[in-house]
């Protein structure tokens, strides 16, 4: 397989030298059998579970019937969805289903810059948006972007927790503002409540749209269903992908009021998105993750994780813990600096995935559906390991 991949595949990746063959709820095992704790969910995608059986059987049964026809026809499932979503976002909203994070943030910076006739998007500092030319210029990141300049012009970065040069910022010209409410791949920083009030007051002064980016945050992994919720400021547009259809490519992009009225035929389309096999997964997944119950266990199960976490930050195994309910990352001390990556793979041979951010950054994001003994199996292994 290792060299079938060199061979055969561009190397845009790093792997990890294991190959996984069958996930099952929060285990994934090898091709020799041996099972693995998985605390990254297929880097927050698998938030169900792996082969959530709801979701497995109401895809067989959609398989047996229609695997794709179009746009240009009607099928119930994508309706539906967009209907779940608009319904859960708020009265009037409407969706546009693709394929991708990526394609999702293209839609809503599309959206955004039609509404406005053209314009500035103000995003922060070490947001992540996504790799198209649109989501990478969103994405003010220099190594990711300068191999691909020129860039989409009309964007501006500010910094992360910083209420007023982000005001500063954003004026007549400014089309939108975009926001991860947790920024995940930089780490997981939580971005503060004052900083997301302050974009949803400067966006209404200048008639700009406050669009939330809810890849990685949403569908229950902070404890609500979406992140917006907990922060109380409510976006005008947000989007979502990853855990949406538990591994089938999805993405979407939410808008309510004037908003939801932008795009009209012939603005944006996709070939595959609101196709009726990944549409009825992501419905399906919507079951068992939309679920209240489920939520208040994501944010018992967060708070345990982080309280043994900051055990170790307390007696300076740790730098820092940052948390949202199970969206976790943590960064290791200045003695400690670059070791995170043999962390992770000093825990891929401990049978548990984990994740490193950067060198100093290890990240958590198990599927929501774990226990006590899980989280406490992987507090024991840091307690180890550090």
């Amino acid at each position: 397989m290792t060299a079938l991949e060199e061979r055969y595949v561009m190397q845009t990746y790093k792997r990890a030298p294991v190959e996984f063959v069958l996930g099952e709820g929060v285990t994934l095992y090898d091709r020799d059998g041996e099972a693995y704790l998985d605390f990254l969910a297929g880097i927050s995608v698998c938030n169900a579970g792996h082969c959530h059986p709801h979701v497995v059987e109401a895809v067989r049964q959609q398989a047996t019937r229609l695997f794709h026809a179009s746009n240009l026809f009607y099928t119930e499932a994508g309706v539906r969805l967009a209907e779940r979503l608009a319904e859960s976002f708020q009265p009037g909203a409407r969706a546009f289903l693709c394929n991708s994070g990526a394609e999702a943030n293209e839609a809503a910076i599309k959206l955004a810059r039609k509404h406005r006739r053209g314009g500035e998007i103000v995003v922060l500092e070490e947001a992540f948006h996504g790799r198209t030319m649109g989501a990478l210029s969103a994405t003010p990141q220099r190594a990711k972007q300068e191999p691909f300049e020129p860039l989409v012009p009309g964007f501006v970065a500010v910094p992360r927790n910083d209420p007023e040069a982000l005001t500063t910022a954003v004026g007549e010209h400014t089309a939108a503002v975009m926001i991860e409410p947790v920024q995940g791949e930089c780490g997981v920083w939580p971005i503060s409540e004052e900083m997301l009030r302050a974009a949803r007051e400067a966006c209404d002064r200048s008639g700009a749209l406050l669009v939330f980016d809810e890849i990685q945050c949403g569908m229950g992994r902070t404890g609500t269903l979406w992140a917006f919720e907990l922060a109380g400021v409510r976006p005008d547009v947000f989007t979502v992908a990853k855990a949406l259809a538990s591994g089938l490519p999805i993405g979407a992009c939410v808008a309510g009021g004037e908003a939801a009225e932008v795009l009209s035929a012939g603005d944006h389309g996709t070939t595959f998105g609101a196709g009726p096999l990944v549409a009825t997964a992501a419905l399906a997944t919507l079951d068992v993750l939309d679920d209240d119950a489920l939520h208040a266990r994501v944010r018992v199960l967060g708070d345990r994780m982080r309280a043994g976490l900051e055990r170790l930050r307390g007696d300076g195994r740790l730098a820092d813990v940052r948390a949202r309910g199970l969206m976790i990352g943590v960064d290791l001390p200045p003695e400690r600096a670059g070791d995170a990556p043999r962390i992770v793979s000093d825990a891929l041979d401990a049978r548990i995935v984990l994740n490193a951010t950067g060198p100093e950054t290890v990240r958590f994001l198990p599927p929501l559906i774990v226990s006590e003994e899980h989280v406490d199996r992987v507090l024991e292994f840091m307690d180890g390991v550090l």
